[in-house]
């Protein structure tokens, strides 16, 4: 039973390989996406029927602490992360450095797993739901490329040809 405590994905103590890294990423992800649809509904101030663009003080409040939460755990992962790979949970603080955050999370998501035991524990067997999760990502993923793209190319195309009958517009 303390084991499962210790490998619990919620506590910083333990490893992360790249896909549970990935899938407990994007559970966080669904999880505050589920909260923010929640709240569309049913909090004054975030529907977009609401004119004025003002928010109360409380639902301010309420969205830092649900942001200070999604950043909580999301380094609470990029530490188990950077434990699979032998490094110091410290270095979870380079993710808020501009620009030196792109090369630092390419780093962890491509860095194989150590497949020995380290300072922070053995390896972590990556769970089957886990895996589904991730492959779900890639699947959806490549889905909306395939609408995206081309949505995208439409939209630029069009865009070209309005500039192109404004400017003919001007110049008669």
């Amino acid at each position: 039973m303390s084991n499962t405590i210790q490998d619990s994905g919620w506590n910083a103590s333990g490893r992360f390989g790249r896909r549970s890294y990935i899938a407990w990423n994007m559970l966080l992800g669904f999880c505050f996406m589920i909260i923010g649809i929640i709240a569309a509904f049913i909090l004054p101030g975030m529907s977009p029927e609401t004119l004025d663009g003002k928010m109360s003080m409380p639902l301010m409040v309420l969205l830092v602490l649900i942001y200070g939460v999604a950043i909580y755990f999301s380094v609470i992962f990029l530490i188990r992360r950077l434990h699979d790979r032998n490094h110091n949970g410290w270095l979870s603080l380079l993710i808020f450095v501009p620009v030196v955050n792109l090369v630092f999370t390419l780093y962890l998501l491509l860095a194989p797993s150590h497949n020995e035991s380290n300072e922070y524990g053995p390896p972590r067997t990556t769970r089957g739901w886990e895996t589904l999760l991730v492959v779900l990502y890639l699947v959806l993923a490549v889905i909306l490329a395939a609408f995206a793209v081309p949505a995208y190319q439409n939209y630029v195309e069009r865009a070209q040809q309005a500039q192109i009958e404004q400017s003919s517009y001007h110049t008669d």
